[in-house]
């Protein structure tokens, strides 16, 4: 098989959370250009709207649906409306997330229950139905959790105060590699990226705290993540190219985690 055929998303289709805009809007770009047929699912209806308008821009077909990640009604109306108009899900992309800035001693209880429940228990809850539902009977299935660095390390001190990010994150991390365990006998490949700094809202805060290049001289490479950084990681999670790969976690994070 030619290797663009092994990249080849042509007939796949795909749901990717937290697709409005970020990293989710450019993984979006990366399986979309390829040829998946997607829904974008978030909160904001808006933000999803003007996601579904900047790809077809780029002649990618995409639909999406307007759900919260952390309510378990939410999940189930996101699985039946994504099935109804796909058919079925051959790639999932779990990026939904959300953080929470508080020292441990400090940190509110609701502020981490919050976050527990959208990046662990909502993606547990989406992938579960999914798989029930698509994936394990079709005996086909490309799971792609988005973590992050901050679930492999703590955090260096006088810099950031975010355990229940990284704890959930971490979580994420074993989460991916328990259920490519389990669902490999189904033909179902479960692996994790794990990013770095990349410009985003939800990073927007550490970014104008600590400066972009302060953040940038902790990476050998010197940079932060950009546009593109994630796509092709993602590529090869998503299509046949990875599909002896399972249970693995990716740092897309330009070398910070090697030193």
């Amino acid at each position: 098989m030619s290797v663009h055929k092994l990249f080849d998303l042509r007939g796949r289709t795909a749901l990717v959370t937290g697709g409005s805009r970020g990293l989710g809007l450019q993984i979006a770009e990366a399986l979309g250009e390829m040829g998946a047929k997607l829904v974008l699912s978030a909160r904001k209806a808006d933000e999803l709207d003007h996601a579904v308008e900047h790809l077809a821009g780029q002649g990618i077909e995409a639909n999406w649906v307007a759900a919260d990640g952390s309510k378990p009604d939410d999940i189930a109306r996101l699985v039946d409306e994504t099935l109804r108009r796909l058919g079925h899900v051959d790639i999932l992309v779990n990026n939904a997330g959300a953080t929470w800035g508080a020292p441990a001693e400090d940190h509110a209880l609701d502020a981490w229950d919050k976050i527990m429940n959208l990046n662990v228990r909502g993606t547990f809850l989406l992938t579960q139905a999914i798989g029930k539902r698509s994936m394990i009977p079709r005996r086909y299935g490309r799971i792609v959790v988005i973590a992050s660095i901050a679930g492999l390390r703590g955090n260096a001190p006088g810099t950031v105060k975010t355990i229940a990010y990284n704890t959930s994150k971490g979580a994420l991390v074993n989460f991916t590699r328990a259920l490519a365990g389990e669902w490999g006998a189904y033909g179902i490949t479960v692996n994790a990226l794990a990013p770095g700094f990349f410009p985003s809202k939800m990073t927007r805060g550490v970014i104008q705290q600590f400066g972009p290049d302060t953040l940038a001289k902790h990476a050998p490479l010197a940079r932060l993540g950009d546009e593109e950084d994630l796509k092709g990681a993602a590529l090869l999670f998503a299509s046949d190219a990875g599909k002896h790969i399972t249970g693995q976690i990716l740092a897309i994070d330009g070398g910070v985690t090697a030193v």
